[in-house]
């Protein structure tokens, strides 16, 4: 793959979370939030992204999350399970994506917010028909996720240089 190719990003909220008597990392998926995770997996397969690589916090949510939007996939992407997502800032989610190797073109990120909205909207230079406007009312919900796109290496992506391509929220 050439440098100047578009390479994709989807960041991806996990969905609604329960509150039980546990630590947050250790929150599990409410009932809600199961069934949003498989729909949420069923749109971003109509995407038509073939993902190389899925880069997930460790919190229990995010780990269910991505079991069950990931059964809905043709193919399941390398997944790596990353304790640094877990209450990082768009900046730290940032120095991370720079570490992915240049071979994976379409990368999706499982975290949580506020960084993966406040990611969304510091990556997102432009936007492409309604993305924005509806990005911007809906805010980043859980199970939202929210498509861009830019053109270099991992090493250069930076604040404002992607494109907002698609983004899609569970209805509420």
């Amino acid at each position: 793959m050439s440098v100047a190719e578009s390479r994709r990003i989807v960041l991806f909220r996990h969905a609604k979370a329960d509150w039980p008597q546990v630590t947050d990392h250790e929150r599990p998926l409410a009932d809600r939030g199961r069934m949003d995770a498989a729909e949420a997996g069923r749109r971003l397969t109509d995407t038509g992204i073939a993902f190389d690589l899925a880069l997930c916090s460790t919190a229990v949510r995010t780990r269910e999350t991505w079991k069950l939007a990931v059964q809905e996939f043709p193919q399941r992407p390398k997944t790596v399970y990353e304790e640094r997502i877990y209450e990082a800032s768009p900046g730290e989610l940032i120095a991370l994506l720079n570490e992915t190797p240049d071979d994976a073109q379409n990368v999706l990120m499982i975290g949580h917010n506020p960084g993966i909205q406040g990611l969304a909207d510091v990556l997102a230079g432009s936007g492409e028909d309604d993305a924005r406007e509806r990005m911007t009312r809906r805010g980043f919900p859980a199970a939202a996720f929210a498509v861009l796109s830019f053109g270099g290496t991992w090493k250069s992506l930076e604040p404002g240089v992607a494109t907002l391509r698609d983004y899609w929220a569970p209805a509420e």
